[in-house]
């Protein structure tokens, strides 16, 4: 699953909204549009007699021929469909001055955090509008110059460069490339000198990293078997294996290293200690937080994989390693999370020892790097930076230039060096160059400034949610901004996974504000910004406390004069997609528009596909009559009023998302189409080629968010609503 961000963002009122749309007289094109509006007649969905029997429940689910996304009937459904959404966004009078001012905010150059090997650097770039990010390697007194640019190798730009890992000399780097927004993965091998291509390939990966051996020889990978073809978007993904590849050879050739038949749902996820003494494999369980740790010693080929945390108590997180002493975050016995060190002096019995104590704040994120611990911790949902010597001792903190979210901390234990991003709501993400031995951050790579970010303020506001909880809300607006209920009002949140919904740049948010909107960032139980606690507290039976939590922000930005309801949009995507899905289902009176995107729409059914099963330690299953309860007191599809005033609806999913399928976003969008009795439109849009987001070419992701926010905009602004 996916946290839904934008990117990057700036201002040229006048350029960006004709008067028709920014302003609450009515125009003439807007009375045209509204007129259109309530004569919409939806492509006809055809229904079944299709009911399932859940312990005695009976559940019909007349849609179900629309999960068959390659199906002739389902082929035509969808060009009907994008057919009828495409003439009505094309018509919005705002899209032309947002896809406008939105080429603007992606147009400036992008830096990945870099990553030093050697004496090497490694980093992604894009120009600006590329479709994709290519991959640069710098020496010293040498020019950068481009290592692999996947924009050459498709010419609509759907090929996109997933992950990287640089081999201990710098010679060898292993990559991984997505077609189409999937999430099966190609994996190469490139010599860093010639810029070549060894004849390795590897398939069927998903969810990888991989981790070289000390001599170069080769590299630990997790695997798939392989898929019947024609069922990749769809296939269960399970029974995952470790495999050892060594360079030069046919993938079939490659090592089984690590397998547990009898724990098809375990995944891999292989590291080497910076000695190369031990590989260390996290084991994920699904999408639970918690999660094992087995290492074995490289040094003896015939070690055995000994378990180093495995009763499945707590989240272990391995943040670097010194000698024979691993680092882990870890949340046993610490819901806001404390790092402990292991030291492998003797493997069969390791001793284990707490280094940095549990606070307030949650740790988000630590590194080992320049022999010291960087510590980001969110406190009240945004982040801190602390550094600890070895032993846990402060060692200071680093400044940052206001609120928002940091991450990058890259090197080895060693280094004396490192780098960073920061980025905030009203600030574009700038990469930072620190230096451990002045203690002084500079700027790596300058860039353009996009935004006018100081014309904005950011206020942190508490919304009570229905049981009393305190729910943090950012909302940013334009100075001197009158709280007379009148502005245009976008509320995005996710709220899951225990995914940190950090204030970070958004390019949507950025063009929403120069256009004169309000943009709240909803901070929402079932999250990890204030630890474990606070992620149970939304997950499982507790899920309406999700919902209940994005609903009390919604009500509190009427309260507080901000909006209201006819000024009142929401959006999410992925696990917020669902979140937007269930709350307009319960409080359709409360908004006026909304965008779920590739959300996680039939409850019932999500884990019968690809990776879906992963998600029922966060949701639960409807396999299970307890949680079917649950489930069905929510889910999207089977929660639908039929004759409610929904508000205006635009659902957007990919024709062959393998993450979350588009049969969700299909069969919501038909169920909501018969059920709609207001006058707003429900408008299915479905991108082909297209997945679950990443990898999505920067022409159509500008395409596609200048849809979004005109319809959004759009429909916050009708005068027709009381």
């Amino acid at each position: 699953m996916r946290s839904s961000k934008g990117l990057a963002g700036v201002v040229v009122l006048a350029l960006l909204l004709p008067q028709t749309c920014s302003s609450p007289v009515p125009g003439t094109v807007v009375a045209k549009m509204s007129e259109t509006i309530t004569r919409l007649r939806y492509p006809p969905t055809r229904e079944s007699a299709q009911v399932d029997d859940y312990h005695g429940t009976r559940v019909a689910d007349p849609y179900r021929w629309l999960e068959d996304v390659d199906g002739p009937e389902t082929q035509v459904w969808i060009q009907q469909q994008n057919a009828l959404s495409r003439a009505h966004l094309a018509r919005l009078p705002s899209r032309k001055g947002m896809l406008g001012r939105l080429r603007q905010l992606f147009d400036r150059p992008r830096y990945s955090v870099p990553e030093k090997v050697g004496n090497r650097l490694f980093y992604r770039f894009n120009e600006g509008l590329q479709n994709q990010s290519s991959l640069w390697v710098e020496e010293p007194d040498q020019d950068r110059r481009l290592l692999l640019d996947p924009n050459l190798l498709r010419t609509d730009g759907t090929m996109a460069l997933v992950e990287f890992k640089v081999s201990r000399n710098g010679r060898w780097v292993a990559y991984g490339l997505s077609e189409a927004g999937s999430d099966w993965q190609k994996w190469r091998v490139r010599d860093v000198v010639t810029g070549e291509d060894l004849r390795d390939e590897l398939r069927w990966i998903k969810f990888a990293q991989v981790a070289w051996t000390h001599d170069h020889a080769g590299f630990f990978y997790p695997r798939y078997s392989e898929t019947t073809k024609g069922e990749e978007s769809l296939a269960t993904n399970t029974t995952q294996r470790l495999y050892y590849h060594r360079l030069g050879d046919e993938q079939s050739a490659d090592a089984l290293v690590f397998e547990r038949p009898d724990h098809p749902e375990w995944g891999y996820l292989p590291a080497v200690t910076e000695n190369g003494r031990f590989l260390v494999l996290h084991v994920w369980v699904g999408t639970d937080v918690r999660n094992h740790v087995f290492i074995k010693d490289l040094t003896n080929h015939d070690s055995p994989f000994l378990p180093l945390f495995d009763a499945l108590d707590a989240k272990y997180q391995l943040i670097g390693d010194v000698a024979d002493s691993l680092f882990f975050v870890t949340d046993l016995d610490a819901p806001t999370g404390r790092i402990v060190a292991v030291d492998l002096g003797r493997p069969e019995a390791p001793e284990k020892r707490e280094i940095v104590a549990p606070g307030r704040s949650t740790i988000r994120l630590a590194r080992l790097v320049g022999q010291r611990l960087v510590v980001v911790r969110l406190t009240d949902a945004h982040d801190e930076v602390a550094f600890h010597d070895l032993e846990g001792r402060p060692l200071g903190t680093l400044g940052l230039p206001g609120i928002g979210e940091v991450d990058g901390f890259t090197g080895q234990g060693s280094d004396q060096e490192t780098w960073y991003r920061f980025s905030s709501l009203t600030r574009p993400e700038s990469i930072e160059h620190l230096s451990f031995e002045s203690g002084e951050s500079s700027r790596w790579k300058r860039k353009a400034g996009v935004f006018a970010g100081e014309a904005f303020e950011t206020r942190v506001e508490t919304a009570r949610s229905r049981d009393g909880t305190a729910v943090p809300l950012f909302i940013v607006h334009r100075k001197g901004l009158p709280r007379n209920g009148s502005h245009p009002t976008l509320l995005n949140g996710y709220g899951g996974f225990a995914i940190p919904h950090c204030p970070s740049f958004s390019e949507i948010a950025a063009a929403w504000l120069d256009s004169g909107g309000v943009y709240a960032h909803a901070i929402l139980r079932g999250g990890g910004e204030f630890g474990e606690e606070w992620h149970q507290a939304g997950m499982l039976d507790r899920k309406q406390n999700v919902f209940d939590d994005f609903i009390a922000c919604a009500v509190h930005l009427i309260e507080r004069g901000y909006t209201r309801s006819a000024r009142l949009a929401i959006q999410g995507a992925s696990n917020g997609g669902l979140l937007v899905g269930a709350c307009l289902n319960q409080r359709p009176d409360l908004f006026a528009a909304a965008v779920p995107e590739v959300g996680v729409m039939d409850m019932l059914r999500f884990h019968k596909f690809t990776i879906g099963w992963a998600w029922t330690s966060e949701y639960g299953s409807s396999d299970d009559p307890e949680q079917l309860r649950t489930l069905l007191s929510y889910s999207p599809l089977h929660n639908i009023k039929p004759g409610a005033r929904h508000p205006a609806t635009l659902i957007v999913t990919g024709d062959h998302d393998d993450r979350v399928v588009p049969g969700h976003s299909f069969k919501y969008a038909a169920a909501l189409q018969k059920a709609q009795a207001g006058e707003g439109p429900i408008l299915l849009s479905i991108t082909g080629k297209a997945g679950h987001g990443f990898g999505k070419p920067v022409a159509l992701e500008i395409e596609e968010a200048a849809d979004l926010l005109a319809f959004l905009w759009h429909y916050s602004n009708r005068s027709s609503r009381p």
